[in-house]
């Protein structure tokens, strides 16, 4: 039987992705009434330009003041995609006190707050979703939170940012350098005016807060994030990695310790050999590779950006959130039931790729290794290159803790043979 009241949802945010929502919900409108088991009504959009003409939406909607709407009373749902910290988080929070449910895109804020926004939706006997805020249209939360709510996940590895994929992406291709890539992805709109949220790695970040907190049951922060950008990344760095059967790319990685007493969630720059399944990413696409005790290896890959993608990820919060609604429920709620201390930096233990640049003279070898030995990281691999006096050492490492990494490289900056360290990076994925 169809339920002939309609569940009425406001609409905070009408940009790129709060029109898709809207669009979707206008043309699928029976679909998603059959799905559900009654119709949906938008009731209200905020917006801060109300003048804009938005194709679709009765203009009678449309209001600048976000606060009143939530506080309607009459709500059955509030889906989120304004962003941002504030207002977003009081405008959630005045939803569950005044009745209704939230959908929020909003990885930001549940990266910093999301343990506070569960406790308020439970206090308010409410729901909140989040498909889309992390990896737009993939289905990534829900398979975490629901289908493996049985397993134990020990990993998290995953491109999370369209954008940075992209650049990286052109430069491996192409051989560009990082400001030619960028140049191009700002070019066809895979890049912001202002960058730096992707390029230095605090979008992926709060994406790997949100991963790590539902993959470990254990409330991660974004400040517990250890976090590094891709600006540094050269085409010389792209060369060392395909001698070593390798790709870059900005990776989101969380990971319990072998122990199982710890996690670490982290985002840096790594190289990766391209037998990996996430070497093969191109574009501006996203996948992220979950490793767990009983099903073992799952990949999840698609379009983690863009407006029709992540609405469609949101559409999918709201159709489980109506059927809750209808059904009298709530869906799961936050898992924080472990609380696994998050180790620092310093603890996580991988392989290391160091590129020196030294004087070219008998010794400099000798010395360089007896400087990883004081430290204790054990080499796997050496290249050197010489010319004219100077010379270009390649040292890939065996696993050894960041800790060691970061001692072993402020002494080899001391060495008068040591004329600079021209990158580090991280060596995944094997």
């Amino acid at each position: 039987m169809m339920r002939t009241r309609p569940l009425k949802v406001a609409l905070l945010g009408c940009g790129v992705v709060g029109s898709e929502v809207a669009r979707i919900m206008t043309t699928h409108a029976d679909d998603l009434a059959a799905r559900i088991g009654a119709p949906v009504e938008l009731a209200g959009v905020a917006v801060r330009r109300p003048d804009k003409v938005r194709e679709g939406i009765d203009p009678a909607l449309v209001t600048t003041d976000a606060t009143a709407l939530v506080k309607r009373g009459d709500l059955d749902i509030v889906v989120e995609v304004i962003g941002g910290i504030e207002p977003a988080r009081t405008l959630i929070t005045t939803a569950f006190e005044h009745g209704a449910s939230v959908v929020s895109a909003n990885k930001a804020l549940l990266a910093q707050d999301g343990a506070a926004l569960h406790a308020a939706a439970e206090e308010h006997g409410k729901d909140l979703y989040y498909e889309a805020a992390v990896a737009g249209a993939i289905p990534l939360i829900r398979p975490l939170r629901e289908s493996l709510a049985g397993d134990k996940v020990n990993r998290v590895l995953g491109i999370v940012n369209g954008t940075t994929n992209f650049i990286l992406d052109k430069m491996d291709s192409t051989g560009a350098g990082y400001q030619e890539a960028l140049d191009e992805a700002t070019a066809l709109g895979y890049a912001e005016a202002d960058p730096t949220a992707d390029v230095e790695g605090f979008d992926a970040a709060a994406k790997a807060a949100i991963l790590a907190g539902i993959a470990f049951h254990t409330r991660v922060r974004l400040d517990d994030v250890h976090r590094e950008g891709m600006t540094e990344v050269t085409a010389a760095d792209f060369a060392s990695a395909r001698e070593m059967g390798c790709t870059i790319k900005l990776l989101a990685i969380c990971e319990r310790a072998e122990d199982g007493a710890s996690v670490t969630a982290r985002v840096h720059p790594a190289m990766i050999p391209l037998s990996h399944p996430l070497a093969s990413v191109r574009g501006a696409y996203n996948a992220v590779f979950v490793e767990s005790d009983a099903s073992g290896q799952l990949m999840f890959y698609g379009p983690g950006a863009g407006g029709a993608p992540t609405a469609s990820a949101v559409l999918g919060d709201l159709v489980a959130v109506a059927r809750n609604r209808i059904n009298g429920a709530t869906g799961p709620g936050e898992s924080a039931y472990a609380a696994l201390p998050v180790s620092p930096m310093g603890e996580v233990v991988t392989r290391y790729h160091i590129s020196l640049d030294v004087a070219d003279k008998p010794g400099v070898l000798a010395q360089v290794a007896t400087v990883f030995a004081e430290h204790g990281v054990s080499i796997d691999t050496v290249r050197q290159q010489g010319k004219d006096g100077e010379a270009s050492l390649v040292v890939v490492t065996h696993r050894a803790s960041d800790a060691a990494l970061v001692g072993t490289v402020e002494a080899l900056r001391k060495l008068d043979t040591v004329r600079g360290v021209a990158s580090i990076m991280r060596v995944e994925g094997e």
